[in-house]
């Protein structure tokens, strides 16, 4: 947990340190959906059940979490160990619902691939997180000569608990999110998603993973989320929103319109190309939308795609590229992967939450045990 340096006062360290202690503790006592037999699909997952589980993908976070009104968090998704900047990979984005502050999209879009780390926070600090990690890759060796680069961080708006008119991140925490990234990737209330809500419940950072079969292939594709959005929940069909009476358009129109936001992050070993790429970000949306989205007008919806395979890289400096890329007909299973993990790393984002007081306000988790029962009425839970 990063402190303030100018901490004046020893208690408030100690007290800010307890809040983080304690939330921790209780989110790692909060069941993921597997564990409630919540399992959609029919791939299996990986060994950890994260993006992770791609070869060579890390996340590093860090969560913010100072005096009463300071929510937030930055989230680092790590493409490969190698230096991202001169062996870049092919990447694409695909837009549900533009209402969001993604930098860097216009070139990713024009040359379809990406040269740094991907960010996620929140929203008015967008631009400092994209600066401060400019200023620590500029650093790193082999980049002494670069003067140019297209950082690419996203957001969501965590504006309810977090005081975000402070932009209270600061650099020396987006350099302990990049410099901390591990195959460990934690879930809930934490990172980009310490301060957000989903569903009118506690939101946070989700992940999972599906593994294609050697007849499809052996693939794997990862899924992170950041959830911070509306609509009206529903677990594998189960109508668990309109159970629990809390969602979207529930007393009149002018209530809760499904607004918010959710950035999605996909990774895969398969050597796809950045238009394949684009067309296995699309799916995403499909699992985004069997939680019960609708992308209200107010809500940025954002799925960005990249593939770790070597033999789709883009060396910088490079004269000519000599690729071999999967065919469009061998997309499809890869396509059923992405809705599946996106729609469980969404569920595990929501799972892990826990109970988040900040600004003077308390945004509530799920109530695990109401979830389970209504899940067994329904009979949609895998036992």
């Amino acid at each position: 947990m990063p402190f303030r340096k100018n901490c004046w006062r020893r208690s408030a360290c100690v007290a800010t340190l307890v809040l983080v202690t304690q939330s921790l503790q209780a989110q790692s006592a909060r069941p993921r959906a597997r564990e409630l037999g919540v399992a959609p699909g029919i791939f299996p997952t990986g060994p950890r059940n994260a993006i992770t589980d791609i070869p060579g993908v890390t996340v590093g976070q860090v969560t913010i979490i100072e005096g009463d009104s300071v929510r937030t968090g930055v989230t680092a998704i790590i493409p490969h160990g190698g230096n991202i900047y001169r062996e870049r990979v092919p990447a694409a984005l695909h837009v549900g619902n533009g209402f969001g502050k993604l930098v860097g999209v216009s070139q990713l879009r024009e040359l379809g691939e990406l040269e740094t780390p991907i960010l996620l926070t929140c929203t008015l600090c967008v631009w400092k997180v994209a600066d401060a990690m400019v200023e620590w890759l500029l650093a790193r060796p082999g980049m002494e000569q670069v003067r140019s680069i297209n950082a690419v961080v996203g957001e969501t708006n965590d504006g309810i608990l977090n005081d975000i008119r402070s932009r209270p991140i600061r650099a020396e925490q987006v350099r302990k999110a990049l410099e901390s990234a591990s195959a460990t990737v934690e879930e809930g209330s934490v990172g980009a998603g310490t301060g957000t809500a989903a569903f009118g419940w506690k939101g946070g950072m989700g992940t999972s993973s599906r593994v294609l079969p050697p007849s499809l292939g052996g693939w794997i594709v990862g899924v992170i989320v950041q959830t911070n959005f509306g609509g009206i929940l529903q677990i594998m069909g189960a109508p668990v929103g309109k159970e629990l009476g809390r969602y979207s358009f529930q007393r009149d129109v002018t209530s809760d319109g499904g607004d918010g936001s959710i950035m999605i992050v996909i990774a895969t070993d398969a050597p796809l190309s950045d238009r394949n790429l684009e067309r296995l970000a699309a799916r995403a949306m499909m699992g985004l939308a069997r939680t019960g989205s609708f992308a209200g007008n107010g809500s940025g919806d954002y799925a960005l795609a990249f593939s770790t395979n070597p033999s789709v890289r883009r060396a910088f400096d490079a004269k000519r590229l000599s690729i071999q890329e999967l065919a469009n007909e061998e997309t499809s299973g890869l396509f059923e992967a992405a809705v599946e993990a996106t729609e469980e790393a969404i569920y595990n984002s929501l799972f892990k939450a826990t109970t988040v007081t900040g600004s003077g306000r308390t945004i509530e988790a799920l109530p695990i045990d109401r979830v389970r029962e209504i899940l067994q009425r329904y009979s949609v839970a895998k036992r």
